[in-house]
């Protein structure tokens, strides 16, 4: 189901205020962070508050990129699409963020120690690989990597998106799951299943009608 172009008349100035303010928005959360580690508002132990909740908005702007496509179909608004590329920036800002943290305050930024952790734990192993998958996409979201890759091959290429959705949630699990704790990780992994699903039963759609 999808809604009439006319039921979106008379938003025009919002579709065009969409880009910026969700800019905005998504600046919020650094500006939060950076506010509160400079007022000790980060609790007891600042340095693990900021490692949890710069991955917290890694995995929220993860949702928000997987959510524009449905979000574009089902309001028939094609300007939602123009999101995409800023939001999935955003999800590697936020991913690099809370990599930063971990290899700075719980690692000193030591090259060995962090290679040590990454082969001693799993959750790290799996974030990291995730951390690569973005970067990745990052460094080809750009129109010149468009037409050196050719359309076709950066779609597939950027696919590749799905794959860090799972080994986001994965190093979420494992993280949690050490601690018994695992509610937040089932809302999380809930949500992306959903955004996932709904692109596998649209492609399967569009292949029946080819």
């Amino acid at each position: 189901m999808t809604i009439k172009p006319s039921a979106l008349e008379g938003w025009h100035w919002f579709a065009a205020a969409t880009k910026p303010l969700a800019f905005v928005v998504l600046l919020v959360p650094l500006i939060w962070l950076i506010y509160a580690a400079s007022n000790n508002l980060l609790g007891a132990n600042p340095a693990q508050a900021l490692v949890r909740a710069s991955g917290d908005w890694t995995l929220r702007a993860l949702c928000l990129v997987l959510a524009v496509t449905p979000l574009r179909v089902v309001l028939n608004w094609s300007g939602l699409a123009r999101l995409r590329r800023m939001v999935g920036l955003f999800v590697f800002f936020y991913a690099t963020l809370h990599a930063l943290s971990y290899a700075w305050f719980e690692m000193g930024l030591e090259l060995a120690d962090l290679s040590k952790d990454i082969g001693k734990r799993p959750f790290i192993l799996v974030g990291f690989l995730a951390w690569s998958l973005l970067l990745l996409l990052a460094l080809t979201s750009f129109d010149r990597a468009v037409r050196w890759l050719g359309g076709r091959r950066w779609k597939r290429l950027h696919r590749g998106v799905y794959g860090v959705a799972l080994l986001s949630v994965l190093h979420f699990f494992w993280m949690r799951a050490a601690k018994n704790d695992v509610a937040e990780v089932a809302w999380y992994g809930a949500l992306l299943l959903l955004l996932l699903g709904w692109r596998a039963v649209r492609a399967r759609r569009i292949a029946m009608l080819a």
